[in-house]
């Protein structure tokens, strides 16, 4: 396996070792990208043991099979969302030893200006993970209607001026449809006059048309109802996020699959009836980068990562 080109995987070395690996264990990294999570597993495995790598980029898929040579490693183009599909197909669903996930956009989704992620560089306005599946932000914005712009604006990205962007892009779209990240990246700079210190006036809007371009939030709350179904007891979940909107549904999930249910007060139950639905248990705290790294890497500044362990059969 060669090493990363050009792209540094975010608390690598805190997320895999979350997982508790061992060495004859199964692993599942559910967002490949270029493989730096899977390469620092693989490095711990011995040689029966198994890592099943996932990712919806055709880009990913390719570098995979270009730079993973190795018996113990299978590399799965799909979403993540699709886990328990995945898991159940090799007749592993409860036997996996640990499950990770990177929510972020990978660096070479970010730098290739083709992709549209990016409103730093001029490119098709796409924003798919898989480009070739689904409707791309430049088609979405052309057909969807001010509500449902301003809708996704403020509840994705939780823009101020989510009403006035969607009003501007209805209107303009009329004679010159939204097809390059420059003319979106253009438009929210003239309408945003309120700059945010050390933030891109279009940072909000680009991050919640990714996420409606991809479905993003619901994959994540699917993934995590299947990653607890596909782990052993004391399997790990290990999970990064990037953005307050990831990170609150991978908190509230946790809490809740780590509590028992509440029942009414007076009701009649053992500890055992009441401990029943306990899925998982929290691994320490929520961890955030090192200033070191942060300082080495500016895309980890906002990266959350947050483990559980599974404790019921």
């Amino acid at each position: 396996m060669q090493p990363e080109s050009g792209h540094i995987s975010v608390l690598l070395q805190e997320s895999v070792d979350a997982l508790a690996i061992k060495p004859k264990g199964i692993y599942v990294d559910c967002t490949f990208g270029r493989g730096g999570h899977s390469r620092v597993i693989l490095n711990q495995l011995s040689d029966d043991a198994r890592l099943i790598a996932i990712d919806q980029d055709p880009s990913a898929i390719a570098y995979a099979k270009a730079h993973f040579d190795d018996p113990r490693f299978e590399i799965v183009q799909g979403n993540f969302k699709d886990l328990g599909e995945i898991i159940e197909a090799r007749g592993l669903t409860g036997k996996i030893d640990g499950v990770l996930m990177d929510l972020g956009v990978s660096s070479p989704q970010l730098d290739e200006a083709e992709r549209g992620f990016s409103f730093m560089r001029d490119g098709p306005l796409d924003m798919r993970m898989n480009p070739d599946a689904g409707v791309s932000a430049s088609e979405w914005l052309q057909t969807a209607s001010e509500d449902e712009i301003a809708f996704v604006l403020k509840e994705y990205g939780e823009e101020r001026f989510a009403r006035k962007i969607a009003r501007a892009i209805v209107h303009d779209r009329v004679e010159t449809p939204f097809t390059r990240t420059s003319q979106l990246s253009g438009l929210l700079g003239r309408i945003i006059k309120k700059k945010e210190p050390g933030k891109h006036p279009a940072t909000r809007s680009f991050q919640a048309l990714r996420i409606q371009v991809n479905g993003e939030l619901d994959a994540i709350k699917q993934v995590l109802e299947s990653a607890v179904d596909v782990v052993k007891k004391h399997g790990r979940i290990s999970v990064i996020s990037f953005h307050s909107l990831e990170d609150r549904i991978v908190k509230r999930f946790f809490n809740e699959q780590s509590k028992a249910k509440p029942v009414p007060r007076g009701l009649p139950v053992t500890d055992d009836e009441l401990n029943k639905d306990i899925k998982l248990r929290l691994i320490g705290k929520a961890q955030k980068p090192s200033q070191a790294e942060v300082e080495k890497n500016a895309r980890a500044r906002s990266s959350v990562l947050r483990v559980a362990e599974r404790v019921a059969e």
